[in-house]
């Protein structure tokens, strides 16, 4: 089962500094990090040469990305592009840089209130300006499923996928945001979206208050969708992406989550939400 799923997870949810990150990573047995945040800044926002010195350290102790975990899209559709076109063009050298073959991206915030369907083309106009940028780059482009932008559920997920009809534009599909959008992740969004899913991350989420746990014990099917991509002969990342604490940027990414844990517990959960999934895992191969 290994050799067809392979384990990554954001280490940023341990601590900011990626010596402490890559310490516990080696720890749990996990040789790739989907890289967010690191030393306290956005991969992003570092250098080229900034991010060399990191890339040294990563092969130093035996590491690779599994993918650029980038914010690119996740601002509101109505805010300057340009910039952050320019941004995305940076993530494409870093993930060349870093010799990973994903970045992982969204499909902007919609306006509280508003119809989805009065910005899908303004949707679609910045995601082909993203493919035509990527063009003959060897890098695929990973849309995550995420609460409150265009493609939060499964339809419009399905719709951004199939009308941008670029080979080198896929799915990260993620349980827990699902969950908290109202949506059944399994079976419901992974029929539809089975075609499309290049890129697992592994969270779950309960509906009845969006909160988050670790995989197997929300309400997002996990086991259940593991076991279909098993079945369904998917072979590739199962990124792990706890949220179970506090950790160094969470604000950012989540303003109006509730208090968790403290960012001091983060190698302890991030422990815990590998163990949760390694269970589950073990339970598919021995066919219970």
């Amino acid at each position: 089962m290994e050799e067809r799923f392979q384990f990554s997870g954001f280490a940023d949810e341990i601590a900011p500094e990626l010596e402490e990150q890559m310490r516990v990573f080696q720890q749990l047995g996990i040789r790739y990090i989907e890289m967010r945040g690191v030393n306290g800044r956005s991969l992003c926002d570092y250098s080229l040469q900034e991010a060399k010195e990191i890339k040294a350290q990563l092969k130093e102790h035996g590491f690779a990305l599994s993918a650029i975990g980038s914010p690119i899209g996740k601002i509101g559709i109505n805010d300057p592009f340009a910039p952050h076109l320019e941004l995305f063009r940076h993530a494409l050298d870093l993930a060349e840089l870093f010799e990973t073959p994903y970045i992982r991206m969204f499909s902007f915030f919609i306006p509280k209130g508003e119809d989805c369907a009065k910005y899908r083309d303004a949707v679609l106009e910045r995601w082909g300006a993203f493919i035509e940028a990527a063009k003959g780059c060897g890098i695929t482009l990973l849309h995550e499923n995420e609460k409150e932008i265009y493609g939060d559920t499964a339809e419009r997920c399905l719709d951004l996928l199939e009308t941008l009809n670029c080979p080198y534009v896929r799915a990260t599909f993620d349980p827990a945001n699902f969950v908290q959008c109202g949506v059944e992740p399994y079976p419901a969004a992974y029929a539809l979206l089975r075609p499309y899913i290049e890129y697992v991350h592994i969270k779950d989420a309960k509906f009845a208050d969006g909160s988050v746990t670790a995989a197997g014990e929300g309400d997002g099917n996990v086991e259940a969708l593991l076991r279909a991509l098993w079945q369904d002969g998917y072979s590739g990342f199962l990124s792990l992406e706890p949220h179970l604490c506090d950790f160094s940027g969470f604000a950012q990414l989540e303003p109006n989550a509730r208090a968790k844990a403290q960012a001091s517990e983060g190698a302890r959960l991030f422990t815990y939400a590998t163990q949760r999934l390694q269970a589950l895992l073990n339970k598919i191969e021995k066919g219970e």
